[in-house]
């Protein structure tokens, strides 16, 4: 199992899904065709979920002052209800009921889509709507920031996440299309995109963390496991960093090509 190329796969299945997690071409595709293209069959969600959660952990990183400004204004409201942090304490509410979506569905039905929704046609005809989703808000330059947010932008952004438990549908792809194209400005869109990917991520590990710690070749999955892990924990630092510059330019456009060609590239050759 640990044989040189082996590692080497697991490596490169960490950088590809740090590289893909924060930008909106759709991560769990990526690692999927790359396991096919591969040959290797990783069985259950522990690998996935373990990637993913080192990939929240490089967006903590970037985060992490607006995160700890986040809990402190709204905690400074919920004491003293000073209305200039009134933003912030309304922010988290919305994170909360946005993660509602995503998480229900994906607590009650993830081995159902585990299982129907894996195959190369779906990831396909997946890819081939976020890209058509990416191009149609690519121009978009809104103007609400954190304190335009309302409730139903947040259960129209939560609704997003969950359409993107689908392979191929991009997670930060869909929320960031919906936050535009309910008129939030770029960097809010991105902020409330990868905040909402916090308590998703956290509370997938919590679910699938037993189980991997009980795996019973736990001792032989242990070092391409943390091999993959801190791959995708360096990738999605930098990746991430690429992306919020990406998004200042406002070039959505090129993921919209990218995911057109290899929607394309998966119908020609991995059907």
């Amino acid at each position: 199992m640990n044989d040189f190329f082996t590692l080497l796969k697991y490596a490169f299945l960490g950088l590809v899904q740090g590289v893909t997690e924060p930008i909106p071409v759709s991560s769990s595709a990526h690692v999927i065709i790359v396991q096919k293209l591969f040959g290797l069959e990783i069985a259950g969600l522990g690998f996935e979920v373990l990637v993913n959660f080192a990939s929240l952990l490089a967006i903590l990183l970037i985060y992490k002052n607006d995160l700890i400004q986040l809990i402190k204004h709204a905690w400074l409201y919920l004491s003293g209800k000073e209305e200039q942090y009134k933003k912030d304490f309304h922010f988290i509410l919305y994170l909360i009921l946005a993660t509602i979506p995503a998480g229900l569905i994906g607590y009650l039905f993830n081995d159902l889509i585990s299982d129907v929704f894996k195959g190369m046609l779906t990831i396909a005809i997946s890819l081939l709507i976020t890209g058509i989703a990416l191009w149609l808000i690519r121009n978009l330059r809104g103007r609400k920031n954190e304190a335009g947010l309302k409730l139903k932008d947040a259960v129209i952004i939560g609704l997003a996440q969950a359409v993107a438990l689908i392979p191929g549908i991009s997670r930060s792809g869909a929320t960031i299309v919906a936050g535009m194209g309910l008129g939030l400005k770029q960097s809010t869109a991105l902020k409330f995109s990868f905040f909402l990917y916090i308590p998703i991520s956290v509370g997938s590990m919590i679910l699938e963390g037993s189980n991997l710690i009980r795996d019973p070749e736990i001792g032989t999955l242990a070092l391409p496991y943390s091999l993959a892990f801190i791959c995708s924990l360096v990738a999605s630092y930098f990746s991430m960093k690429w992306f919020m510059g990406i998004m200042e330019r406002g070039q959505l456009k090129y993921f919209s090509w990218y995911c057109f060609l290899l929607s394309a590239f998966i119908l020609l050759f991995l059907l």
